[in-house]
């Protein structure tokens, strides 16, 4: 994963994209064990499955569009968004995901994701 170009202003976003490029180089996701990669805002949440062997996205799940969870970017909406995420990881026929917290504080939000997945059947 490349570095960002230029500085970065704000500190703590600075602190997590170095948070996130140290966790990069450990986590690949394959065929057999896709990534899963969490984006938040402060409305949102974004998801996507990532194959990164073919460099393929093979799904992608989000709180706004078409096909979106109804739901807000908290504990209950990332639970929400955990539940679909795992629904379609099971019709894929696929039992281990690589979890990627892309820098965030695996806490609040992004913890609940994970373990609604987890709870769902899938292993994280």
């Amino acid at each position: 994963m490349r570095k960002p170009n230029g500085k970065v202003k704000n500190a703590s976003l600075g602190r997590r994209l170095r948070r996130k490029l140290s966790i990069r180089k450990q986590i690949v996701g394959t065929a057999d064990r896709p990534r899963v990669c969490i984006t938040k805002s402060n409305k949102n949440l974004f998801v996507q499955v990532i194959d990164d062997a073919q460099s393929k996205t093979l799904f992608s799940v989000q709180t706004f569009g078409k096909n979106a969870v109804e739901a807000k970017a908290t504990k209950e909406g990332a639970k929400a968004v955990g539940v679909k995420v795992a629904e379609q990881l099971k019709g894929n026929s696929i039992a281990k995901v690589v979890f990627d917290r892309s820098g965030y504080k695996y806490h609040g939000v992004v913890a609940a994701l994970a373990d609604s997945i987890r709870e769902n059947g899938i292993q994280v």
